[in-house]
């Protein structure tokens, strides 16, 4: 209760001695800022709202209630006194920069932008523009100025992977990497910027990087879920650790029961990749699941030619054709099953 005493002896003092309403004002602001530099924020503030009671036009005391309402969390209030500063005082440069973060954390986009490119001392106004903008969908004004941004600070994890993210909406994903990198690097916590450069990785068939990006975003709290394990099981096989990806993607494949599709690139990966026995077990359990499965057979048969049981394989692929008729154009070409 003692500060409240001292802000009802400070009003009954000043009663007494009857200021005039400017001196007053000061004098509130003047223990204002007293309170507010030994970090008594409430009562710094109730001393403020009290000068600008007495004048209205005193754009210090908005500014400094602002700031002590910043330090309390109260983030409206706070918006609420640094725009009566800014209108008071349109090149007041305190306002104008509190007010730039403020409308970036409210997610004010255009009132953001506006008061960064008010905001010349601003160091922070480059990162602003370039982040709302990429909020906007204005990707090109978001690279320009994200550019910007991490030529002053290259630190700064959120923007190096805001711009990741802006040539990915670009359609330009090898120019994402480098700042996905970056921004995994400075901020491996985020584990869904590693698993989103894992994806990245995928996507442009580095698949020994795209399992490393994988695995550091599981080591760090990365959610295992039936889409992660299907992508780091896809990742594993393609960079030769078989036995590693089988087990992830049939695991995966336990859990959706009758859904061929894994089964299915289980036989196709590893026949691409010369494992024509790991294939053909995928084969005969996609047989299993439905005896006129003509694909899985017609694979199975490729794997056999491969194997050098050319007769044997051949075969199998004349069935699976009879089977199929819609794959009787392999035959013609290079008998390789493709995306089927």
């Amino acid at each position: 209760m003692k500060n409240l005493f001292t802000l009802i002896a400070l009003t009954g003092s000043l009663n007494s001695f009857g200021r005039p309403p400017v001196d007053s004002a000061q004098f509130y602001f003047s223990k204002g800022m007293e309170e507010k530099a030994a970090k008594h924020f409430s009562v710094a503030s109730q001393l403020f709202t009290k000068a600008v009671s007495i004048n209205t036009s005193f754009t210090e005391a908005y500014v400094e209630n602002g700031y002590a309402n910043l330090e309390m969390h109260k983030t409206d209030q706070a918006k609420e006194n640094f725009t009566k500063a800014y209108t008071l005082q349109p090149s007041n440069s305190a306002s104008i920069k509190e007010l730039a973060n403020l409308y970036f954390d409210y997610r004010q986009w255009d009132k953001a932008i506006e008061f960064a490119k008010k905001c010349s001392d601003c160091s922070n106004s480059d990162r602003i523009i370039g982040m709302s903008n990429y909020e906007k969908e204005d990707y090109g004004q978001a690279e320009k100025y994200l550019l910007h941004a991490l030529a002053k600070n290259p630190a700064d994890a959120q923007a190096q992977y805001t711009l990741g993210r802006t040539y990915i909406e670009m359609e330009l994903e090898p120019k994402a990497v480098p700042y996905f990198e970056k921004a995994v690097s400075l901020n491996p916590d985020k584990n869904s910027w590693a698993y989103e450069l894992g994806l990245l990785y995928y996507n442009n068939d580095d698949f020994k990087n795209s399992v490393k990006a994988f695995e550091t975003a599981a080591a760090h709290g990365y959610v295992e879920s039936n889409d992660y394990n299907e992508n780091y099981g896809y990742s594993l096989l393609y960079s030769g650790k078989f036995a590693k990806g089988e087990e992830r993607l049939m695991g995966v494949y336990q859990k959706k029961p009758g859904d061929k599709t894994i089964v299915r690139d289980l036989a196709q990966i590893l026949y691409s990749k010369q494992q024509f026995n790991r294939s053909l077990d995928y084969c005969q359990k996609l047989m299993e699941m439905d005896p006129k499965d003509g694909k899985a057979l017609y694979q199975a048969g490729l794997d056999f030619i491969k194997l050098g049981q050319k007769a044997k394989g051949e075969g199998m692929c004349d069935e699976a054709i009879r089977l199929d008729p819609s794959l009787a154009s392999k035959r013609t070409k290079s008998m390789d099953i493709g995306a089927l």
